[in-house]
């Protein structure tokens, strides 16, 4: 089993988010434009993941997954700059990276409460940091070898990667989207 090593967070072990008074739409606006930013890998999982099931169905050929994939952010990019996961894999990445090095560092000076929640979403992003490694790991794996084995240890590893990276979104999202701009973080 390719996901043996991941050591999985429980999501009932997430720390509470402190209620913040009313809030102005310009304080609402960093948070509405974090979930902008998710929104987009949200939208290429999804489809990714409808991709996957016809595919393991039978019912996509490879016309369909060039059509259904063609408007993908993460597809342009892999036009323009290189490799599809590693494409993906590198916006996540660096997406994170912003977040570990600037946002949480701002949004656990707010207080023990808010300390929780960016230590928590940082070692959230290590979850997901191995789960690309291991998505990249299996994709390299089923070019180098097509077969069942190696296309069910894709998914497995796809859809654990989707379950941990659309649960961290809305998580970050409720828990640090009004406090960037309450806050004035950015």
């Amino acid at each position: 089993m390719l996901l043996k090593d991941i050591q999985f967070l429980d999501d009932a072990t997430r720390p509470a988010i402190p209620e913040l008074p009313a809030l102005t739409a310009a304080q609402k606006a960093p948070g509405e434009h974090l979930k902008m930013i998710h929104d987009h890998l949200r939208d290429n999982m999804v489809v990714l993941g409808r991709l996957i099931e016809r595919a393991a169905e039978g019912k996509a050929s490879v016309d369909d997954i060039k059509a259904e994939t063609a408007d993908l952010v993460m597809v342009s990019n892999y036009r323009r700059f290189g490799t599809l996961c590693g494409q993906y894999c590198q916006f996540v990445h660096g997406h994170h990276s912003i977040e570990d090095q600037a946002i949480f560092p701002s949004i656990a000076a707010q207080g023990p409460a808010f300390k929780a929640i960016a230590d928590r979403l940082q070692a959230e992003h290590v979850v997901v940091h191995h789960l690309l490694e291991k998505l990249i790991d299996a994709l390299i794996a089923l070019a180098d070898a097509p077969g069942r084995e190696h296309f069910e240890d894709a998914v497995e590893v796809f859809r654990a990667l989707e379950k941990v990276l659309l649960s961290h979104l809305g998580y970050e999202e409720e828990a640090i989207g009004d406090a960037l701009g309450y806050f004035e973080i950015i």
